[in-house]
């Protein structure tokens, strides 16, 4: 599959892949690592966790100005040695709308619990926001689930907020709109949304 035809903003918490290291061997679970903000000082790391998905055909890798760009919008996963093991990013859309995107974790953090404590800090940063909608596309329809997505078959904006929409340059606003030029970006995925209670 080629990455230029994938999508920006689907996310893998991912299943571990033979080769992969045994979570179960290492000492650290979940409860030990520091979500925090990313710094552009992150932007290597974030982009090393990316890339293998993007090699499988699940994440779209950035160039690294891309990265940089979207800093403010990312969390990043840090282990009691500092290293960066995951990442995951809110895009804000509209006034009441986001969406998680670049949502990884590393091989030995897989399954680990990493990305269900980033998506929980996303929705909590649109929570802050004052959103009351987050947007995401996926291949992993039972993790987010679990946080409270349901899917969607249609595009849930008024037509004049659609209108708007339809301006944007960003590849992620056109999957939530579901046009017909990013489909190819989007075969297989699930597209989801989580509203958030007032």
């Amino acid at each position: 599959m080629n990455p230029a035809n994938l999508t920006n903003s689907s996310v893998a918490p991912g299943a571990r892949t033979q080769g992969q290291p045994d979570p179960a061997a290492s000492p650290q679970t979940a409860d030990q690592i520091t979500v925090r903000p990313a710094r552009p000082a992150d932007v290597r790391s974030i982009a090393a966790l990316v890339e293998p998905l993007a090699v499988r055909g699940i994440l779209l890798a950035k160039d690294p100005v891309g990265y940089y760009e979207a800093v403010q919008e990312f969390l990043v996963a840090e282990d009691a040695a500092g290293e960066i093991v995951g990442c995951g990013a809110l895009h804000v859309m509209w006034e009441d709308l986001a969406e998680v995107r670049t949502l990884a974790a590393s091989d030995a953090w897989r399954g680990r619990g990493v990305g269900h404590r980033i998506v929980s800090g996303l929705i909590e940063r649109a929570k802050v926001l004052g959103l009351r909608r987050v947007f995401c596309l996926t291949f992993e329809v039972d993790f987010f689930t679990r946080h409270g997505f349901e899917e969607i078959d249609s595009t849930p904006v008024d037509p004049d907020v659609y209108v708007e929409l339809l301006r944007s340059a960003d590849v992620g606003v056109a999957e939530f709109l579901d046009l017909a030029r990013v489909k190819p970006n989007t075969l297989g995925n699930t597209r989801m949304l989580l509203t958030i209670e007032a």
